[in-house]
C-alpha cells in the first residue's frame, strides 16, 4: 500500500482532533511533548508506543529525558506526512491515557 501525503491544510484539520499535537514550520511533520509523573510513566508510555508502532511498520523520532518524552512524527518514504503519523499520534495519545 502506497502512502498517500496529506498536505498542510488537511493536517491543520485533523491535528483539531489530536489534542496537542502541533505542526511543524515546514508541513512535514506533526510533533508533541509528552510530560509523566516519573520515569517509569514515560517508559511505559514508550512501551505501549512501540508496540503500536511496530504493528503499524511506522515508527516515531523521539527522545526521553526522565519524565518527558518529545515525539517527531513523518513519514520519511514521502518526505511529509501521511494517515500512518495521525493513527500513531491517535495511538500515542491512547497510551498516555489521553483518548
Amino acid at each position: 500500500m502506497t502512502a498517500i501525503e496529506i498536505d498542510e491544510n488537511e493536517a491543520r484539520e485533523r491535528l483539531k482532533a489530536l489534542g496537542d499535537w502541533q505542526l511543524r514550520d515546514d508541513g512535514k511533520a506533526i510533533e508533541r511533548k509528552f510530560k509523566f509523573r516519573t520515569f517509569n510513566e514515560a517508559f511505559g508510555f514508550m512501551t505501549r508506543s512501540a508496540l503500536s508502532a511496530e504493528k503499524m511498520n511506522h515508527h516515531p523520532d523521539w527522545s526521553n529525558v526522565y519524565n518527558r518524552v518529545n515525539v517527531v512524527l513523518t513519514t520519511h518514504d514521502t518526505g511529509g506526512l501521511t494517515e500512518l503519523d495521525f493513527r500513531l499520534a491517535k495511538a500515542m495519545n491512547r497510551a498516555a491515557g489521553q483518548a
